[in-house]
Parts: C-alpha cells; sequence; structure tokens
C-alpha cells in the first residue's frame, strides 16, 4: 500500500490594497455595495528576486472578481479567478458564490459561501531536493490535479461606515490521491485552509468635508503562521487617494489611487523591511461599478479606491 505526504498550497497571497480582494477571500461581501462591480489586481511580490541559478522566481499573483447584488436572491451574486505562481507551481482558483443578506435594522449582514474548484501543477524537476534520490519525489516530473473546495464568510456593515468581516477559505482542506501510486512513497497535493479578519472605518471630520479618511486592518492565519495589514487612505473629493499600509516584520507600502467615474485605478509598492536583500514589490489595481438603482443604501466602496 503506498503511502505519501502532503504538499500544500503556498499560503494565500495577501495584497497590500486587501480591500480590493473582499470579494475573493469573503464570500459574504458579495452584493454588498451598489452596483455590478469587477475588480482586477495584478501583483508581483520581491520583484527582480532569482534563485541560486540567477531563475526568476518572485511570486506573481492575477485576481479577477465581479459582484453584484440581487434583490430577488435577498443577497448578491460573485465569481472569481485568481492564477498563484510561484518557482515551480502554478495556482488557479475559480469560485462561484452566494451571499445571504440579512437586515438588521441600519446595518446589514451577509452570510456567504462558495463553491471552488483549483487546478494545481507543479513541475517537480525544478525542484533540487538535499537528497538526490528523495523517495517523496521519485518518478515525478510535472503534475497536475484539481481539488474542490468551498468557502464561507461573515460581513457586517453599517452603511457608509463601520465594517467587519471573517471568514475562511478551502474550509474542507481537499486533498488529491497520491501523484505516483507506482512508488512506496510519494506525495500528494492538499488546499491550505485559511482564516480571515478586516475591519474598517471610513469617516469625515466636520472642518474637512472634502477628505475622507479610511482606516483598516486585515489578517490572515494558516494557524501556522499569520499575516496582518494595516492601512491608512485619505480620499480626497472622492477622486484621489493616498495610503501607506504595514505589514509587521516585512514591509511597508505606499498606495496611490484614482476614481475616474465608474472607473479606479491603484498602485502600491512595498518597501521591503526583512533586509536580507530582498527586493520590494508591485501592485496594481483596475475597478469599475456600474451602479444600479437600488432602494437600499450600501456600502459606499471609497475603501476599493
Amino acid at each position: 500500500m503506498a503511502t505519501f505526504a502532503e504538499l500544500k498550497a503556498q499560503q494565500q497571497p495577501i495584497f497590500t490594497n486587501y480591500s480590493n480582494s473582499y470579494a475573493y477571500i469573503n464570500s459574504g461581501f458579495l452584493g454588498m455595495s451598489e452596483g455590478i462591480n469587477v475588480m482586477g489586481i495584478y501583483r508581483q511580490q520581491w520583484a527582480g528576486f532569482v534563485d541560486s541559478e540567477g531563475k526568476d522566481i518572485s511570486p506573481t499573483t492575477y485576481l479577477i472578481t465581479g459582484d453584484m447584488p440581487l434583490r430577488v436572491l435577498h443577497g448578491g451574486l460573485g465569481f472569481s479567478v485568481m492564477q498563484d505562481h510561484i518557482g515551480p507551481e502554478d495556482d488557479t482558483h475559480v469560485g462561484i458564490g452566494y451571499s445571504f443578506h440579512a437586515d438588521l435594522g441600519g446595518s446589514t449582514l451577509g452570510v456567504g459561501i462558495t463553491g471552488t474548484l483549483c487546478n494545481r501543477t507543479v513541475d517537480f524537476s525544478q525542484l533540487h531536493p538535499t537528497q538526490e534520490s528523495d523517495p517523496l519525489l521519485q518518478g515525478l516530473s510535472e503534475e497536475s490535479d484539481m481539488l474542490f473546495d468551498f468557502n464561507v464568510g461573515l460581513f457586517w456593515q453599517i452603511p457608509e461606515s463601520f465594517y467587519i468581516g471573517v471568514s475562511a477559505v478551502n474550509v474542507l482542506q481537499s486533498m488529491t490521491k497520491a501523484l505516483n501510486d507506482q512508488t512506496e512513497t510519494s506525495a500528494s497535493f492538499v488546499n491550505d485552509r485559511t482564516f480571515y479578519v478586516v475591519a474598517g472605518y471610513p469617516f469625515q471630520f466636520e472642518d474637512l468635508p472634502s477628505f475622507t479618511f479610511i482606516p483598516s486592518v486585515g489578517g490572515m492565519t494558516n494557524l501556522s503562521t499569520w499575516q496582518i495589514n494595516a492601512s491608512f487612505k485619505v480620499l480626497f473629493r472622492d477622486i484621489f487617494s493616498l495610503g501607506v499600509n504595514y505589514r509587521p516584520q516585512e514591509s511597508v507600502g505606499l498606495m496611490v489611487g484614482l476614481k475616474i467615474k465608474d472607473f479606479t485605478i491603484g498602485y502600491a509598492y512595498d518597501i521591503n523591511t526583512m533586509g536580507l536583500g530582498v527586493p520590494g514589490s508591485h501592485e496594481i489595481s483596475l475597478g469599475y461599478c456600474f451602479k444600479l438603482d437600488l432602494d437600499r443604501t450600501s456600502l459606499d466602496r471609497k475603501s476599493g479606491v
């Protein structure tokens, strides 16, 4: 009988403009804004980082999300497509989700679930184990498999004010069969279950009506490691924004955003604080909101500028 070890996916990516990824990380958020929203994010982490052979191994992530409210379903629908590349591994995630919206009298609670498919591909020929005859990798070259899983989330908001969300991605932590059942030992793919907490509070001062101040925080963990983002943005006349993000023991991010009618564009650059000669990271986001005529107020998506 074959025995095998787990090969977990790399840790879920975390974005400097993490509020732009809520439709992916929290199913409860789907349909909580004022229209049909489409968001795209490109992130190149540690740009130009190379291995001992001079090959570029900087992690690269592409994310596209879309969501919209549907009153007939008492909630919202959404989708997400993400491709994550690091070294010899490529992961492609596709998800379709639904969020039920409960009116709590002046606030709204979204309770959501998303079904996902993940195609994982690893080129084991690019790996260089310290033990050349490592039995876990014996006979493996480029391997791929499909995993089904689901995400869940709760997202509570007071319109144009405070919000908080808790969620879990890859709840089942799905596992494939042994990649090579012709050997006594082999490896298998397994999704990495990840938990998220996000919160924010956009506010204004009466003496500064042209400015909106947007502090927020986001954290994620797979119960082995933690990553935390703490951000502060200033939005001027709902058009231009500047901000800073701090990721403890990793980076300080500088953010700039521009809104032109229903289009938004944002850029962030992370300055590495880890030392060790690791370069910085680039992140670009593009968004479009097609506003719908709804009979309810909802969270202004200023936090995504």
